[in-house]
């Protein structure tokens, strides 16, 4: 093992339970067992290119394993080879790749470890192709990275949104009423299909699978024939009908996804109730999925992710990312890991068991 005696760390992308508990398992085991400085890099690829660091003293990383956000801060406005930067004239996107590579050996890093998503993960691999000595840890409540069985804040995630869901059945079946709850989920509908079926949902609506509101209606209906006075849906916010496009609530230039997704709860609820008749509520949970403590298994989680990724910079495999396969934390080359998105399979056994339950997915 090359001693490596300077290391950085930084947090891309949207914030999640466990990014802070994988901030102390990188930290730790670096300054204790390797006796390494290591720089925190703030507000995520950001910092990197603009210069700014904190030095992490074991102090900064002691008590913090079930705190929520991330001490160093994050952004997904960042992504250095497409750089939103302040112009006279509005807002430019400038490759500022240069000036990380600079500040990164200015600062004399031996190895950088980025803890984020797809889109941070895709720097991770640029970086790696300029010669920079780069680790990636994936880390995403939407639980779709392909290379790795599952990321720390899923389940936290699907906690929430599961809790939310009971809450919502004792208020919904009072008034019979039917309850339409949005849950995060762009691309991929874990976090709709975990907690939809965790918390009994009778509809869980999810991007992978188009629904047809015709559907959603009769299922609806028919379990008012049945006795069953109120229902509760669960949708996800990129979840699309057969014959509609995503619902986008605004686009950013300066985000590295432009395309920011909100709305699709609404538009459920005033559907149903325009079509059925029935009285509809709708609830839209947002960055509650994404603040609070960690659960106990995205702790365990992010503390290992943490511990692997140093020993990952120690043996050299730069390049590579922290990956779960079933019960082991290994490593997979990073441009494995960002080949494509780990969708839900329709013919999958959870959405197999979600159908056997007697739960719609509106096809």
């Amino acid at each position: 093992m090359k001693p490596l005696k300077r290391i950085g760390v930084l947090t891309g992308g949207g914030d999640c339970p466990g990014l802070n508990a994988v901030i102390r398992g990188i930290a730790k085991p670096a300054m204790a067992h390797h006796g390494a400085t290591v720089v925190g890099i703030l507000d995520g690829f950001e910092g990197l290119v603009e210069g700014r660091t904190r030095e992490l003293v074991p102090r900064d990383v002691s008590g913090i394993v079930n705190l929520g956000g991330t001490i160093l801060g994050t952004s997904n406005k960042g992504d250095p080879f497409n750089f939103p930067v302040e112009t006279p004239h509005g807002v430019d996107i400038l490759d500022c790749s240069d000036s990380a590579i600079r500040n990164y050996r200015d600062w004399h890093l031996d190895a950088l470890i980025a803890i984020g998503g797809d889109g941070t993960m895709h720097i991770v691999d640029k970086f790696t192709d300029l010669g920079l000595n780069l680790v990636g840890v994936p880390k995403t409540i939407d639980n779709d990275l392909s290379a790795t069985d599952v990321t720390f804040g899923y389940d936290s995630a699907v906690t929430v949104a599961t809790e939310a869901i009971d809450r919502l059945h004792t208020t919904g079946s009072a008034h019979h009423r039917v309850m339409v709850i949005e849950v995060m989920g762009r691309y991929a509908g874990w976090i709709a299909l975990g907690s939809g079926l965790a918390g009994g949902a009778d509809v869980i609506l999810i991007p992978e699978i188009p629904f047809r509101w015709e559907k959603i209606c009769e299922h609806v209906i028919k379990r008012g024939k049945h006795g069953s006075r109120f229902s509760i849906i669960c949708v996800a916010e990129g979840a699309k009908s057969a014959e509609g496009d995503l619902v986008v609530r605004q686009k950013d230039s300066k985000r590295t996804d432009p395309i920011r997704l909100g709305g699709i709860g609404e538009l459920v609820g005033a559907k149903i109730n325009e079509m059925t008749g029935l009285e509809t509520r709708v609830t839209v949970l947002g960055h509650l999925q994404r603040g609070g403590s960690p659960t106990p298994y995205d702790r365990i989680l992010a503390t290992k992710y943490g511990w692997k990724a140093i020993e990952l910079a120690y043996e050299m495999k730069f390049g590579h990312m922290v990956s779960l396969r079933g019960n082991e934390v290994t490593s997979v080359p990073v441009k494995e890991a960002i080949l494509k998105l780990k969708t839900v399979p329709p013919d999958s056994q959870i959405v197999m068991a979600a159908r056997a339950v007697g739960t719609s997915f509106g096809d």
